[in-house]
Order: structure tokens, then sequence, then C-alpha cells
């Protein structure tokens, strides 16, 4: 071939022919010279001739040594190029288009302690670069990666080779896009390092509540009443100091602290030994002493901090007590919570709930009343509670109800077709939400989970809300309710309602039907007044009863068919003894109607086996499974259900799972309990 001639542009072809039109224009000068002197245009002519004759001497001559300089300092720069590319202190390598690497310097193979050169996938040593983040088109990338102790912020650039072949004698370019990409590795180790220790150092604010405060001080004598409470002070104080934070009581039982969040996570990974070591304080005290704590951490200000400490207090509180919760932005944690809540002796509570339920109904035209869905017996009798309630106010009450299942069938046939009760008692979702005027109250009880509702959407559409439950409060709750009356000590919801009732109106008087149902679901929650029955249960279980409430009736309202009867039985036979403390079994739904609920009751049956101290039924229906979680006073089945996205309380809880088999449904239980009991949150 040939060879194509090198050519000069720019500034350099300028400079190397500046001579010549120097030389052109002496020759104009020469040629006028020649009017004036021939002689002297004749000497300057010679002049001309020895000058050209140079030029285009040196230029031949100098060209080629120029051409080669230029060629050689090229090359030389190229090389220098390569050598600051090798020692650049940032670390950098080319990957091929499946992320391979290529070439990398000196300061890449540090980073990865690789003496030699390093050709394998950059995923190899960088997880988190995998094939699919890298980058398209003129996009780059940025990936944050560990390794071993630094961290470095992954720049990524993708250069397109698509242009290279044009040229080339052995490769052909058609639909050729072939890529190579650039990563760059800036080193943030430091950087995080002095982020994550100002982090730390940032402050966190805490409030202390004292569950129990009175009734403590009323189990002692009244000379060492003082006693008690210095020794509860000093505790408190004593635990805070020892994280260097500052404590300062602003109540009788209520204390503020202020503490460094390297601290609040010192005690999280210690799970608030203070929660065991208050209820060690006994000076004769029948009764042992609990506490709340409520910490709010990373807020935008202060003030925020000690908003998110009220509402993790509020939640502890919520939730029984005896437990404590950390609250930041996007993110709730809960730790203890292992005892009962004590009953509240005083009614004072109750009849204020009573009268301000009272106005707000009074206030209204319409009063809408739901629980959740798949209602149970105790979520419908509190409806009718309620119903009744309304209909005493003289008011128009309507109770929202979607599907009714078998255990709940009999309880609701005694209102179907009753000449004493509207046509319209009972109304779904669709009609509810037809029905929700700008005048309407909607009361929900049995549940404070607004997805778990009959109808969430009335949630939204109702301006006045008022919500009665007694289930511990959860990450999410009906938070714009008028009136909320959460009481967690309450063995049902029907419990409250009755309670309720004695203050709304003298006038008052229950049909036995809803003195039935009302008696039926405190029968239910406490399975037979076993469970969480206290002094209240049966004053309000009395007071039914007085009303009407017959206890025949309403056990023949339990009473099974033969194969829901047979399918418990069966549940109970194939139990299995996890870690001989915890009773798991299965139930395949065959055709029960009701599966759930015989779930539900195997359950309880299960708690009859001795040294089992909580039982798990995982219950298939369609599509998910229904867990039932029991125990009685050894376990807090409701930290367990929490774990695996469910709730409820400390000694009867539940979760589902959505699109899950059986047998990994119970894989999971297994491996939730084994996970929990190594970090010590259950025995």
């Amino acid at each position: 071939m040939k060879k194509k001639r090198i050519k000069l542009k720019g500034r350099l072809r300028i400079y190397m022919q500046t001579s010549l039109y120097l030389g052109l224009l002496l020759l104009l000068v020469d040629v006028g010279i020649y009017f004036l002197d021939v002689r002297a245009g004749f000497l300057l002519t010679c002049f001309l001739l020895f000058y050209f004759g140079m030029i285009v001497l040196l230029m031949f001559y100098n060209r080629p040594v120029i051409i080669n300089e230029l060629v050689s300092f090229a090359t030389q720069y190229g090389q220098i190029q390569k050598t600051l590319l090798r020692d650049m202190v940032i670390p950098y390598a080319l990957l091929d288009d499946g992320g391979r690497v290529i070439w990398c310097n000196t300061a890449f193979k540090n980073a990865i302690h690789s003496e030699k050169g390093f050709h394998k996938s950059i995923t190899y040593v960088f997880p988190a670069i995998t094939k699919e983040k890298l980058p398209e088109g003129d996009q780059e990338a940025e990936i944050e990666i560990s390794f071993e102790e630094s961290e470095y912020m992954a720049h990524i650039i993708r250069v397109s080779l698509k242009g290279i072949t044009e040229d080339s004698d052995i490769m052909e370019d058609d639909d050729y896009d072939g890529c190579l990409y650039a990563v760059y590795l800036y080193d943030e180790t430091a950087l995080k390092i002095a982020l994550r220790e100002n982090d730390a150092q940032s402050l966190a604010v805490g409030l202390i509540y004292l569950d129990n405060y009175e009734e403590a001080l009323a189990s002692v004598e009244e000379v060492r009443r003082s006693l008690l409470t210095a020794l509860i002070d000093r505790k408190v104080n004593k635990y805070v100091s020892a994280f260097d934070g500052i404590c300062q009581k602003i109540e009788k039982d209520k204390y503020l602290v202020i503490l460094k969040k390297k601290s609040v996570a010192q005690m999280q990974e210690q799970r608030f030994e203070l929660l065991e070591d208050v209820k060690t304080v006994n000076i004769g005290n029948e009764m042992a002493v609990t506490i709340s704590i409520g910490i709010g951490l990373d807020g935008l200000v202060y003030a925020q901090d000690y908003e998110f400490a009220r509402i993790a207090i509020d939640l502890a509180l919520g939730r029984g007590g005896d437990q404590a919760v950390v609250k930041t932005p996007d993110k709730i944690n809960y730790y203890g919570g292992k005892s009962q809540q004590v009953e509240k002796n005083t009614r004072v509570k109750a009849r204020v709930k009573a009268h301000a339920l009272k106005e707000i109904i009074s206030s209204k035209d319409h009063v809408l009343i739901m629980g959740h869905a798949n209602a149970d017996v105790d979520s419908f009798g509190a409806a009718v509670g309620i119903y009744r309630i309304a209909k005493t106010l003289d008011r128009r009450a309507q109770i929202v109800l979607n599907t009714v299942n078998t255990s709940l069938q009999p309880v609701v046939d005694m209102f179907l077709d009753n000449p004493e009760y509207e046509s319209d008692m009972l109304i779904n979702s669709t009609q509810a939400i037809e029905n929700a005027g700008p005048n309407a109250v909607l009361v929900v009880v049995d549940v404070n989970k607004p997805s778990l509702t009959e109808c969430p959407e009335l949630l939204k559409i109702c301006k006045s809300i008022v919500v009665l439950d007694h289930h511990r409060a959860g990450l999410e709750t009906i938070e714009n309710a008028t009136l909320s009356y959460v009481e967690t000590y309450a063995s049902s919801a029907c419990e409250m309602v009755s309670e309720v009732f004695q203050y709304i109106s003298d006038s008052l008087r229950i049909k036995s039907e809803e003195a039935d149902s009302m008696y039926a679901g405190m029968v239910i929650d406490t399975n037979n007044f076993v469970s969480k029955a206290g002094v209240r249960t049966f004053e309000a279980a009395a007071f039914l009863r007085r009303n009407g409430a017959d206890v025949t009736r309403v056990r023949k309202l339990f009473r099974e068919d033969a194969t829901a009867y047979k399918a418990k039985a069966d549940v109970v036979s194939q139990a299995e003894i996890y870690r001989n403390s915890y009773a798991i079994s299965r139930l395949r739904n065959e055709g029960l109607p009701s599966a759930s609920i015989v779930g539900a009751q195997a359950a309880n049956e299960l708690l009859n086996i001795r040294g089992v101290k909580a039982s798990f039924v995982v219950t298939e229906n369609q599509n998910r499974l229904n867990l039932s979680a029991r125990s009685i006073d050894e376990v807090n089945v409701q930290v367990i259900m929490e774990r695996m996205g469910g709730g409820g309380h400390l000694n009867m809880a539940a979760c589902q799972m959505e699109n899950t088999p059986l047998e990994e449904g119970v894989a999971i239980l297994k491996r939730t309990l084994d996970k929990m009991i190594e970090e010590g949150e259950i025995s």
C-alpha cells in the first residue's frame, strides 16, 4: 500500500511556512526596486535566489526531523500517560462487557490485595457490583461497596467501542456495539467513620413511665412508701447514668431522659435490662413495679425526637406496659412486654369515655358500627352493644358485616328475621359506603388496625371515628380517631362495652339477645373465664346476667358439628412438641367451613398438655396460611407473631402468610422460634 504522507496542520504548519511567505513578500519588494535602480534590484534578486534555496533545503531537511520528534514526543507522552494511570492513587480498572477485569492499576491491586494481575469477574471481590447494575448508554452508575474494613464508592462509566473497527482490516463493524467499563474506587472509609461517629453522638430523647405506681404504693405500708419511691428513682437514675445520660423526674411516676444515640444502641443490645431490674425492688410490696420506656431518635430536630418519644411511650402503654419502644422516622422496635398488664380497679376512665361516647353519638344522626374482618363472637357482640347504645339515644344504627362464619352464625341468627330489629340492622361494606353521610359517626370495635377492619374505606370517608379495643397496639393504628378507648387489660371488647353501658343512661335496657351476644363474646375471649379474667371481667359478666344473659342458651350457641370436632381432635393428636416447650400442629382445610376458628380452638386445647409453654396451629386457608398462637403466662406469643408480620395479645396472637405452602409455614415458624431463643427474647 502507498503510505499516506503525514501532513502538518494548524499553527505548526503556519510556522513552518512563514519564511516562505516572507520570501514572496521580499520578491514583490525586489520588483519595486528594479524601477528605482536596476543594479540594486539585481543584487536583491541574487539574494532572493540564495534565500529561496536555503528555505527549500531547510524545509525538506527539517520536516522529517520535526515529524520524527513529534512522533517520538507523542509516543513518550503516551507512555507517560500510561505510567500516570498505572501509578494513579485512585484504584482504577477496565472491565469487559461481561464485568470481567481486563486491566487494573497498582492502586486497585493494592486495594484488593492482589500482587499479580487480577482477571476475574469484579463480582468476585465486590458482590454488590453485578452485571445487571452496570450502566447502559450514556448513563453512569455509583454503587456503595465494602471490602474487608474499607468502604468505597464505585463510579462506573460505560465506554462505547462502536467506531473502533471502522479502519480495521481484521474486524467488521456491522451492528457492533461492544463496550468497556471504567471503574473508579473512591475510598470513603474515613468519611463513613466520621459520619457514623457524628451520628452516634447525636442526642435521643426518652420517656420512662411507671406503669403501676399507685397500685404498688397501695400494697406497701404508708411509712415505707417513700423508701419504695427512692429505690425506684435510684434504679432509674443509676441505669441512665451508666450510659452517660441525663435523667430528670418530671412527675411522681414519669422521667425525661436525654441520651446519645450510641447509648440507645447499647441498651437495645442488652434488651433494656432496666425492665427486669426494676422488678427486683421489693420492700414488702405485694405487686412488682413495672415500667414503660419510649425513646425517639433520628428526627430532623430535637422537638421531633421528643414527639417520637411521646408516640413510643403511648405505644408501650397501649401494648400493656412493661416494655420499651424505640421509634425512628421509618421504624419502630419493641423490647420486653413479658408480663401481663395489671387490671385497674378504678372505673373512672370507663365513665369518662362513656360520657364522651354519648356526646359524640348524640351529635350525629347515623351510627355505623364495624369490627374486624372475618368477625368473631366478641367483635359482633361488642357491635351489638354499641347498636343498643345508639338506639337508646334515638339514633339510626347499622352494623357492617360482610361474611358470617359457622361459629358466628348462631349468634347472628338471633337477629335475622327478628321483628324487634330493623331489616337493615346488618349491612355489607358497599351499603355502608353508600350510607356514610357527612353526619355519620363510625364506631370501630375489637380492632385498632385499619387494614384488618371490615371496611377500611369507611375510615377515610367518615370524619368522626370512635375506637374501642382491647388488643395491644402495633405499628399500624387508627390515628385520626375522635375518641380512642384502648385498654389491653380488658379480657374482651364485650367487657369494655358492658362497662360503658352502665354510664350511658339510667333508662338503658338490654334485650336478652344482646345480653347473650355480649356474654358469649366474653366467654370466647376468656376461654370460659380461664384466660385474662379479672375482677372487672366477672363484674361485667354479672351485669349482663342481671340483664337477661342466659348461660344455657350461650352454651348451646357454641356447640360444634361432628366434622369440626373431629378435625380439632385430629390437630391435637398429631401435635409436635418442638424444643420440649412448643406445641406445633397443622390443620389441612378439607372442606371445613371455618378452618381458622377450629385451628384457634385446637391451639387452646394444646395448652392443656403438661410442659407446653405455647401452642401454634398452622391452618390452610385458600392461598394463605393462618397461624394461631396461644400461651398461658410463660411466653409472650405476641412478639413471636409480630416477627412474622402479625400481632395480638401476650397470650393470644395470630398472623397470616400469603402464598406459602403449609410445610414451609411450619419451617418459618420453627426458624423464628430458634432465632428468638438464641437472642434471649423467649426461653
